[in-house]
């Protein structure tokens, strides 16, 4: 990409957008375009054809996306599919009528089989069934790719897609049920400390793995993954290590400073039992993740508290 590239960035005000535009920003790209939900509707697909053909970018980084946690995925699955399923055929549909030759779809673990091979590789992409609880989103995704693979065939675009992990950062959603798990369980815990809760309890066993990536650790993998990367195979993002939930929960209750009792709700789903990516692609292109877990947990709960009345109200 040029430095002077028009960028859009779709989602730019998302927890992934807001990131990426801030990378793209203190990496010189000058002429970066935005529109949030309230001025563009990714769903209705006549005005996305119209703002992209009065912006017409060089560049589109699909970051929009309606995205909830384990709770939120199976209460509103019908809309998860749908919503999704109509921002990224919109944006893609309208970046390639303007003849966008480089867009990077962002995707999400969840597309591969429950029961993948751990350390989940590319390749195990429709080898299995998908977790139930996120079916649908899994479906919008896959289907993301495969129109990214389908305008890569078809009309000799440079199209990419990456499925990062788990993200966390600045800028998250705290909502105490439809937040995924890493800011929600910061809440919860941040507002035991306050109420002297004695206990917290926490869905499900607590053994279910998982792999959190600091979210400007993916901006910065988002642009270098357009710089140096052209391939109709999907390439996974993250950080390569991983932690169960209950781990997870300690780590956060000792940033927060909450000294009660951890309590599992065993009667609650767990989810995928475990879900590692395999980032041995990406590394080999010479990138890797920089932000450590417990840094980059402190760094997401200062913003937190900084920003306590906005999120209250979501």
């Amino acid at each position: 990409m040029d430095k002077n590239s028009r960028i859009y960035v779709a989602g730019h005000r998302g927890l992934v957008g807001s990131a990426i535009w801030r990378h793209l920003e203190n990496e010189g790209y000058t002429d970066l375009v935005g529109a949030s939900s309230s001025e563009l509707d990714l769903r209705d697909r006549t005005a996305v054809f119209d703002f992209m053909h009065e912006k017409r970018p060089d560049v589109v980084i699909d970051a929009a996306a309606r995205v909830g946690g384990i709770h939120a995925n199976d209460t509103y699955s019908a809309d998860f599919l749908s919503d999704n399923l109509q921002i990224q055929v919109n944006v893609m549909d309208a970046a390639n009528a303007i003849d966008v030759d480089r867009l990077l779809f962002l995707g999400s673990s969840c597309i591969y089989p429950k029961f993948a091979e751990q350390p989940i590789k590319e390749s195990s992409l429709l080898t299995g069934e998908l977790e139930p609880t996120n079916d649908a989103y899994a479906i919008a995704k896959i289907a993301g790719i495969m129109q990214v693979q389908a305008a890569r065939k078809q009309y000799g675009r440079h199209w990419i897609s990456a499925m990062p992990t788990n993200l966390y950062g600045p800028g998250d959603n705290f909502h105490p049920e439809n937040s995924h798990v890493l800011p929600a369980l910061m809440r919860r815990l941040h507002e035991a400390k306050l109420n002297g809760d004695e206990s917290v309890t926490i869905w499900g066993s607590g053994t279910p793995r998982r792999e959190f990536l600091y979210v400007d650790d993916l901006a910065r993998a988002s642009v270098f993954l357009l710089e140096n990367y052209d391939d109709p195979q999907t390439i996974n993002v993250g950080v390569g290590e991983d932690l169960s939930i209950r781990e997870l929960a300690e780590t956060i209750a000792e940033t927060v400073g909450y000294e009660g009792e951890l309590l599992q709700d065993t009667s609650k789903p767990d989810g995928t039992p475990r879900k590692l990516l395999d980032v041995s692609r990406l590394h080999g292109l010479g990138w890797k993740a920089e932000t450590d877990l417990a840094d980059g947990i402190r760094t997401t709960y200062d913003w937190y508290l900084d920003h306590k009345a906005e999120v209250r109200a979501k």
